[in-house]
């Protein structure tokens, strides 16, 4: 079909129009990643008080300790990283600090004498268990604005992004799949 010259006058006129519009723009504190990266680090920063005045533990540092008060058994400092989602380098700086202050030790891997793991010290440890109680604590205290209810469904929903996004959702899911 041949166009005519009163076609391409109206596609112009279209365009020069589409092009004196607005563009809608993004909002940010509508934009999912944008609040839940905003939630994230406010709660972060909420609960870095209990470790960061008390024990003069940074973020990344809590995060290693986290890492191995939870698990059974020692890991790597790449395993760490790709768990919490931290830079292996900031990682890195908190182990090296960790190792001085004798809250962590490195152990040899039995399956690769190249490679060390991590563990917590008796005294990493002992500052775990005190820790991880207060920290549960602040978190209710953060989510005392939902019900019982919406806890659960806010679990559910987090659970079902992790899972289209394929994250590895508990310890057990890992080791199984000697993730990380």
């Amino acid at each position: 079909m041949a166009r005519t010259s009163s076609d391409i006058a109206l596609k112009a006129r279209q365009a020069d129009e589409a092009s004196v519009r607005p563009k809608a723009r993004l909002d940010l504190f509508k934009f999912v990643p944008f609040r839940l990266n905003r939630l994230a680090a406010e709660v972060s920063s909420a609960l870095s008080v209990e470790y960061q005045e008390r024990h003069g533990l940074d973020i990344p540092a809590w995060r290693v300790i986290a890492t191995l008060g939870f698990r059974n058994d020692a890991c790597s400092a790449q395993y760490i990283a790709q768990c919490t989602r931290t830079h292996k380098s900031t990682i890195s700086r908190a182990v090296t600090a960790l190792l001085s202050e004798n809250m962590i030790e490195r152990v040899e891997n039995e399956a690769d004498r190249r490679e060390f793991r991590l563990q917590l010290t008796k005294k990493g440890r002992a500052l775990y268990e005190e820790l991880f109680p207060q920290l549960l604590r602040r978190e209710d205290e953060i989510l005392a604005c939902l019900s019982a209810q919406e806890r659960k469904q806010l679990s559910a929903l987090l659970g079902k992004i992790e899972e289209s996004l394929d994250l590895i959702q508990t310890s057990k899911e890992a080791d199984a799949k000697q993730a990380y």
